[in-house]
């Protein structure tokens, strides 16, 4: 694949998804947090360090959306979303993958996420990935469920009561899976 990919929004905004760069990382890093805060999509409870992040995103690899055009200030393109990709198991099973995706919370519900799954399904199939799962997926993320599902994601489990929010309030967490190619 030859990167950036670039994509025209559903709302005419031009994007491009490329590897992220390592002057991109606090941001990513600082996404991610607000959403570990917000505690309703991923399983940790504290924002991480920089040292947790990278073990944690970037221990394969890692993507961002970044806004196409720079505005007149030069100043460096926005980070939209991010998303790594990594094997979910180890060794003999190393050929399913898993990602974690994110998106500024404003720019929610335009296109950004649909355009990250489906570039990760062609990017996880050029990297030698047989499938893709979803270890965690909160029954309480209907955007991110319905999105899965569209792209030919079956959920093949769901583990009673895995998640604790904020709230104390217990929810399931489903697994989803796709098999590639």
């Amino acid at each position: 694949m030859i990167f950036p990919l670039i994509q025209v929004l559903k709302s005419g905004i031009i994007v491009e998804l490329d590897y992220m760069h390592p002057q991109e990382q606090e941001v990513v890093r600082a996404l991610l947090n607000v959403f570990l805060i917000e505690g309703k999509t991923y399983p940790q409870k504290e924002p991480l360090s920089q040292a947790e992040f990278s073990a944690y995103w970037l221990s394969k690899d890692a993507f961002v959306v970044r806004s196409s055009v720079q505005d007149a200030t030069h100043k460096p393109k926005e980070i939209l979303g991010a998303f790594y990709l990594k094997p979910n198991f180890p060794g003999r099973c190393c050929h399913i993958c898993n990602a974690g995706f994110i998106v500024q919370p404003e720019l929610r519900g335009q296109g950004i996420g649909r355009f990250m799954g489906e570039a990760m399904l062609l990017i996880a199939a050029n990297l030698g990935y047989e499938a893709v799962m979803f270890n965690l997926v909160f029954e309480t993320n209907i955007p991110s469920i319905t999105l899965w599902q569209s792209l030919g994601f079956e959920i093949i489990g769901r583990i009673p009561r895995a998640v604790k929010l904020g709230d104390q309030q217990m929810i399931d967490a489903l697994v989803m899976y796709r098999a590639l190619g």
